[in-house]
């Protein structure tokens, strides 16, 4: 369950926002950007260059899209982390389309894979997931919550977040072991 009270301040800082208040997009951004950063390098495999990009292009969505921000349904932190998820989702797809056009000449430069380290293969394994799987990794893992606040902030029992856990932790090894087989033929 959320503060009633973080719901209130994050309403008022978005009508500030809305009214040109450059100080309310500054607490924003200073509340925020540090669990975007580091969601965003979380979910790239720690590829600094690819999650400089995608905070930029978060920030930018940010700005243009906050009216559509609604605290009821998430905090600014989490809604910035969805805008994210789906930016790097596009840009893995677009970099995978674009690896395998370019593969036979990758192939004939050199044996490795187009996937070159552990980085890249889990930043493609995690995008894989569903947003359930992916979600309640992060917030295990990333977060660092405990399994009983997960099933606080979800609505349900330990026992079936342990369980999603589990599910979560098998899919993500299965994708993984994927780009690793994929990087070894």
């Amino acid at each position: 369950m959320r503060d009633p009270s973080q719901i209130q301040r994050e309403a008022f800082l978005r009508q500030a926002v809305l009214r040109g208040d450059e100080a309310a997009w500054k607490v924003l951004y200073d509340d925020s950007f540090v669990l975007l950063e580091r969601y965003i390098l979380w979910r790239c495999g720690q590829r600094r260059d690819w999650a400089e990009e995608i905070v930029q292009e978060t920030w930018l969505i940010a700005v243009r899209k906050i009216r559509e921000f609604d605290q009821q349904q998430a905090q600014f932190a989490r809604w910035l982390s969805g805008i994210a998820g789906n930016l790097l989702r596009n840009q893995l797809r677009k970099w995978l389309k674009d690896v395998k056009r370019r593969s036979p000449l990758i192939d004939e430069a050199r044996e490795d894979s187009p996937v070159e380290n552990d980085g890249e293969r889990i930043a493609l394994a995690l995008s894989e997931l569903s947003e359930r799987n992916e979600r309640v990794l992060k917030q295990k893992y990333l977060e660092q919550l405990t399994v009983e606040q997960i099933a606080s902030d979800w609505g349900e029992t330990p026992k079936a977040i342990e369980s999603l856990l589990t599910r979560a932790r098998e899919a993500f090894r299965e994708a993984f072991e994927r780009k690793v087989d994929h990087a070894s033929k």
